[in-house]
């Protein structure tokens, strides 16, 4: 009897086409150097050799050493660096390790004589991926969220606008490794330290809600709520709120200490300046609400000149 043989396409292999085991959960560290793109060409070889010594280093002045030993699918970006871990040492790895590579940078700076300061940004998440030991392990969503966090406009923001000879890391946590490692209290971190904002990439439909961490700040951390732009409900007896010209709740906090509070509609947009406040010199608009760092070191009589 002549077998019997199918026209049948064999087994299909796509996405949701029958089911398959997830790929082991791992942690995932991803670096990289502010401005290297503006660096001359001759410097980049030396800040990419440079990033993954100072992660080596860091890992074993933190006790973590086992981590680098252990890394799984390491690789360079040019830029920085990338690896994966275990992901129950997550904790370890938002504090103490991003403290310590602050120190690390710090000591390496100063050493540098400015010829090669580096500065990072650091973003960190935990998801499933494939570990298959080669050059294409480690690759899906999860990877690729942690890439798009490091180039978030938050982490950029906040390394931009804290001083550069004090604050050398600035990290991004996606909201699983947040709501995991530090607020279910297994980080060495108050969650005071930590700032919610909406990580958006210039130019990518990207757009998810992060976690902000400086180990030394020196400047402001601006928080922006994860829903940035949504609707707000109005209660039935409060005054209409102020729309933009989209049709959206512009979302309004009056708050103007030693100055004068602006209530009602407001068209166009606001420019405030603060003459005579003890801290920063603010001028043109800030939104959000601000944690950490605000005002400038103060020696001397303040009020010198104003009595």
């Amino acid at each position: 009897m002549r077998e019997f043989s199918s026209d049948l396409p064999e087994r299909p292999t796509g996405p949701n086409a029958h089911s398959h085991p997830l790929p082991p959960y791992r942690g995932i560290l991803a670096v990289d150097a502010k401005d290297f793109t503006g660096r001359p060409a001759i410097e980049h070889e030396g800040v990419s050799r440079a990033v993954p010594a100072l992660l080596k280093t860091a890992l074993a002045r933190a006790e973590l050493r086992d981590l680098w030993d252990d890394r799984r699918f390491p690789a360079s970006t040019g830029d920085g660096y990338v690896f994966g871990f275990d992901p129950a040492r997550m904790p370890f790895v938002i504090h103490p390790l991003m403290f310590t590579l602050q120190e690390v940078l710090t000591d390496y700076n100063m050493l540098s004589h400015g010829a090669l300061p580096i500065r990072l940004r650091a973003s960190l998440h935990i998801g499933p991926l494939p570990d298959t030991a080669d050059e294409f392990g480690g690759n899906g969503t999860a990877r690729n969220d942690t890439h798009r966090l490091l180039d978030s406009r938050p982490v950029k923001a906040v390394l931009a606008s804290h001083k550069e000879n004090v604050t050398r890391v600035a990290a991004i946590l996606s909201d699983r490794c947040y709501e995991d490692a530090v607020a279910g209290g297994y980080t060495g971190r108050h969650l005071d330290h930590f700032v919610e904002v909406a990580a958006t990439v210039d130019g990518k439909p990207f757009s998810q809600r992060a976690w902000i961490y400086v180990p030394q700040p020196s400047g402001p951390l601006y928080e922006e709520p994860a829903n940035a732009g949504a609707t707000v409900p109005v209660e039935p007896d409060a005054a209409p709120a102020p729309v933009n010209e989209g049709g959206k709740v512009r979302q309004v906090r009056n708050s103007a200490p030693n100055g004068n509070i602006n209530t009602g509609t407001v068209h166009g947009g606001q420019s405030v300046g603060n003459y005579h406040v003890a801290g920063d010199h603010v001028e043109g608009n800030k939104a959000g609400r601000v944690r950490g760092f605000q005002g400038d070191q103060v020696r001397g009589d303040k009020y010198q000149g104003r009595r």
